[in-house]
């Protein structure tokens, strides 16, 4: 439950102006969508997709780190990891099942042959985008799992895409597709209430101790 009076006594802190930008994002954004990043060896890479999830108006994105546990690289991410949430596992199963509990269908991004066109798939249900590395890909465990396979059209001789470059077409694809949709994309009231609460703390200089001074004075 949120302290409904803690964010009104902590948004007198910030402008007009930022608070106007932070309920303008959060009427775009969605966890109707969300991101699964598995072993990416190079950091940059992850970065960069959480950077497109921010962009693309994604809350939420899932790192999984069975074999590189590295930190996302700020200056990369361009501060994005201060607005998406990012959860982190220490290998793809349990993921899947956090995913799974959720609401989400498990979809992986691979060339394979037999796995759909991004402009032919249909967003009906909550999907979690699984992306791998680009020489290896997915994890079998990822593909044994996955309820769908989807992949880019690709006309040229290389056979694969960055994993930042396929995350940023797919993305402004299907986002594009779900708000042009009648699915119930958007965050709930509650959802809208607990990020204001989270920017806006993340957004003013000496918190806890504003925060000590509010509950001393109610």
């Amino acid at each position: 439950m949120i302290d409904l009076d803690l964010l009104s006594y902590l948004e007198t802190y910030i402008t007009p102006e930022r608070l106007k930008r932070f309920n303008d994002v959060l009427s775009e954004r969605t966890n109707y969508i969300t991101v699964a990043i598995e072993d990416v060896f190079q950091v940059h890479n992850a970065s960069a997709v959480i950077r497109s999830c921010d962009v693309f108006g994604l809350q939420n994105a899932h790192i999984i780190e069975d074999r590189f546990g590295q930190h996302l690289d700020k200056n990369i991410a361009m501060g994005a990891q201060k607005w998406v949430d990012i959860k982190r596992y220490t290998n793809a199963k349990s993921c899947i099942s956090n995913l799974r509990r959720n609401g989400y269908k498990i979809v992986a991004t691979t060339p394979n042959k037999d796995a759909t066109l991004l402009e032919d798939f249909k967003l009906e249900d909550k999907i979690a985008l699984f992306f791998g590395t680009e020489k290896e890909g997915l994890s079998p465990v990822v593909l044994q799992q996955a309820d769908a396979f989807l992949k880019i059209p690709m006309s040229g001789f290389s056979e694969s895409l960055n994993i930042s470059v396929s995350a940023a077409i797919i993305l402004y694809n299907l986002t594009l597709k779900l708000k042009n949709s009648d699915l119930p994309w958007h965050l709930s009231e509650a959802e809208i209430l607990e990020k204001r609460l989270d920017w806006t703390k993340k957004s003013i200089k000496s918190i806890d101790a504003i925060i000590e001074r509010y509950r001393l004075e109610n």
